[in-house]
């Protein structure tokens, strides 16, 4: 993969599993890693450079966001694709070159997406669709009591079957391989995202640039979940909402901006609503 394919990591307060993130894209054969740190207070930097001292370590100095994290390490890569991946990602041998080849098989496809599965085996919805004003709505409220609805399963493309690759609207970004030049053209992450819906918008912005988005289930990763959500959970509720509402407000002309008030009011309801589920749930935990 030398001179093919580098990674990306950012990482806050992973803990043990940046260490394994690494030696899994080691051992599939990526000799550019760059590191990008969120101000992590863990230690987990420090391990990763000791069980491996090729790495690259950007120092961010504060939290970026998984977005502008992304981007600092952008700007040390020098291959022409880049795999950008959380750090609580295990990647499958074979996964980077099955991407690649995705990549090297049709240049209009400027990203390319892996299966993501999570630890208990179970699929993670890792291919979605731009979710249309009613399944959104759909998918926010019956999405919270159970995902097995028409509106979450649309949206979630949980109605179709993995038998082979194809064109999706968007990918997660939790584990993606770009091409660079395609990440440049767009400008990379959105800033302005701090977490959640980044991956969406780059997506959603790189089709309009012309770029082609896939989803290769012969490329598989592992992801551990929630991390950076348990840490901070109340605040990563009013970011992923507030990134929703900004999402909205990027995709939609007029007169459907008319539609604001109702939509915030709904986000607001919605915020409410996961946040004392969390409250509750917290406090059962204790």
């Amino acid at each position: 993969m030398s001179g093919r394919v580098g990674v990306v990591v950012v990482n806050y307060n992973a803990g043990d599993h940046l260490v394994e993130c690494v030696r899994s894209v080691r051992r599939a054969g990526v000799e550019q890693v760059v590191v990008v740190d969120n101000a992590s207070s863990d230690g987990s930097v420090q391990k990763l450079v000791t069980d491996d001292p090729k790495v690259t370590v950007v120092d961010a100095g504060t939290n970026l966001g998984y977005g502008g994290g992304v981007n600092r390490g952008l700007a040390h890569m020098t291959d022409d694709y880049v795999l950008v991946t959380n750090p609580d990602v295990v990647v499958d041998a074979g996964a980077v070159t099955a991407l690649a080849e995705v990549l090297d098989a049709d240049g209009d496809v400027g990203i390319v997406g892996p299966r993501i599965d999570e630890v208990d085996g179970a699929r993670y919805p890792s291919a979605r669709r731009f979710p249309r004003l009613g399944d959104a709505v759909g998918h926010a409220f019956l999405g919270l009591i159970n995902t097995n609805n028409r509106f979450s399963r649309r949206y979630l493309m949980t109605d179709t079957t993995e038998v082979a690759g194809r064109d999706v609207d968007w990918v997660s970004g939790a584990c993606f391989l770009a091409r660079r030049s395609a990440l440049a053209a767009i400008g990379g992450f959105d800033e302005a995202y701090f977490m959640y819906l980044e991956d969406v918008d780059l997506c959603w912005r790189a089709s309009r640039a012309g770029w082609r988005v896939r989803y290769e289930p012969g490329a598989q990763v592992v992801h551990v979940q929630g991390l950076s959500t348990s840490a901070t959970p109340y605040r990563m509720l009013a970011a992923h909402h507030a990134s929703l509402l900004r999402f909205w407000w990027r995709t939609t002309g007029w007169p459907g901006r008319l539609l604001a008030p109702a939509v915030v009011a709904g986000l607001a309801l919605r915020l409410v609503v996961m946040t004392v589920r969390r409250a509750i749930v917290g406090r059962g935990g204790n």
